[in-house]
């Protein structure tokens, strides 16, 4: 279960609007918990450097391996992903699945149609 502040939710839903028609995506900070629950304290925001980026997200790795030094500065673990689907609903495609692969970390999508989220 991963427990999601309003205030965060709020902040990538703000983004999604902002990066539209293209996908956004980032890190979820917090405080990650091996029994299935997980508490996000903060969201960090990433460029989206896929080839296509309407309909893809790829984070950047030196980018990745900065936002996780800046985590830990921040007493932060990684709790997740995010990204948005800004055309349609945020239901996982084959490709998301197939890239959802740190162990037991949460993979949330935002959609603006309407808007919604839902994590993997």
């Amino acid at each position: 279960m991963l427990a999601l502040p309003e205030s965060v939710h709020d902040e990538f839903v703000d983004r999604a609007r902002d990066g539209h028609p293209l996908e956004i995506c980032g890190i979820l900070g917090g405080e990650y918990e091996s029994n299935g629950r997980s508490e996000v304290r903060s969201q960090y925001a990433a460029e989206n450097v896929a080839e296509h980026p309407r309909t893809r997200y790829r984070i950047d790795p030196e980018e990745q391996l900065e936002i996780f030094d800046r985590l830990e500065d921040r007493g932060e673990e990684i709790v997740g992903f995010y990204h948005s689907h800004p055309q349609g609903p945020p239901h996982p495609s084959e490709t998301d699945a197939a890239d959802a692969t740190w162990p037991d970390r949460s993979y949330v999508i935002v959609s603006l149609d309407p808007v919604s989220y839902t994590h993997l």
